[in-house]
């Protein structure tokens, strides 16, 4: 089996309070191995920026890893020395992030960015990084690119700096992608076409890609894998394919049941009751269970681990146990 180039095991991340420390994720692992997309799926709150956070080194203090390892290609990250991480971000991690006001600096032309980023992770002269930069905004989608290049930040549209962000993410050719809600600003045409590039990357180049977002149908679209995360921690993942046909978690399908379909003859959504608990407050046994239509007493006592459900895996005591294996 080809190995993994992203692996998270058991990771954990806690912010300081007035009252203690807060965990905010909670013994999260998973692997992404080269050329796969893996898509991160939840409510607001249930830590999917924080964990995209917390693998490029770019917590905000007072939160910090406090338990388990981040590797990539079989190296730990996680604890690498700050310029080290700042090597690493951009030219083997590629990030792209949901605001691109905030990833931009305004005082800098748009191609004065790009080729800053390319010649610091790329031999290239500034000839050629201009080129390159200009490649970089064709693909993304943005029209006469060479002209663009010139231009500041805020003479674009918001859908067109989401694009100079990927085109950023994109520019030092990394091994992995980090992808944080990177179609919100962006109609559905651009976003079918921004879409194409990353799944590209990753047939073409190999790139790995993690793609965080709420938007099912881009899971669908775009990953070989999704994990769905609910309160810190993953409840199900799995191919994409089998669980969003066929969840194993009691969340999975609240949240499948939330998403109209034109063959739906139902005249109201299912709506998930009550609301994703803060960290901090989580409840004991399964952090879903005051929500879930089918709670038992375990479910309120005892916190279930990811187990085998079929073909995916899930953290629920009522998920389907394959034959052979201890309920």
């Amino acid at each position: 089996m080809t190995p993994p180039l992203l692996e998270l095991r058991d990771l954990g991340v806690e912010f300081a309070g007035r009252r203690g420390a807060v965990r905010a994720l909670d013994g999260v692992s998973f692997a992404v191995a080269p050329g796969e997309a893996l898509g991160v799926v939840g409510e607001s709150g249930a830590g999917k920026s924080l964990l995209g956070a917390a693998i490029i080194g770019l917590l905000d203090p007072p939160g910090r890893i406090v338990a388990g390892e981040v590797r990539l290609a079989g190296e730990r990250i996680d604890d690498l020395p700050p310029e080290a991480l700042r090597r690493l971000r951009g030219r083997r991690i590629g990030a792209i992030f949901q605001d691109p006001l905030t990833a931009l600096n305004p005082l800098l032309t748009v191609g004065q960015q790009l080729v800053e980023t390319l010649r610091t992770h790329l031999p290239l002269d500034a000839a050629a990084a201009r080129a390159r930069a200009a490649g970089l905004l064709r693909e993304t989608g943005i029209p006469a690119p060479d002209a663009r290049l010139d231009q500041y930040p805020h003479q674009f549209s918001g859908g067109m700096r989401q694009r100079v962000v990927i085109a950023l993410a994109l520019a030092g050719a990394p091994q992995l992608v980090i992808a944080d809600e990177p179609t919100t600003a962006l109609d559905v045409s651009v976003q079918a076409q921004v879409l194409a590039l990353l799944k590209r990357l990753g047939r073409e180049q190999g790139t790995a890609l993690l793609l965080i977002t709420h938007d099912l149908g881009v899971i669908a679209e775009t990953c070989d894998r999704v994990a769905v995360m609910y309160a810190g921690r993953i409840v199900e993942i799995g191919p994409v394919r089998d669980v969003l046909r066929a969840p194993a978690h009691p969340y999975t399908a609240g949240l499948m049941g939330a998403v109209p379909r034109l063959d739906d003859p139902r005249e109201r959504l299912t709506q998930i009751e009550g609301r994703m608990p803060r960290p901090g407050a989580w409840p004991g046994g399964c952090a879903f269970h005051p929500r879930c239509p089918l709670a038992q007493a375990r479910c309120r006592v005892e916190r279930p681990e990811l187990r085998a459900a079929g073909a995916t895996a899930a953290a629920c005591w009522l998920a389907p146990v394959p034959p052979g294996e201890a309920a």
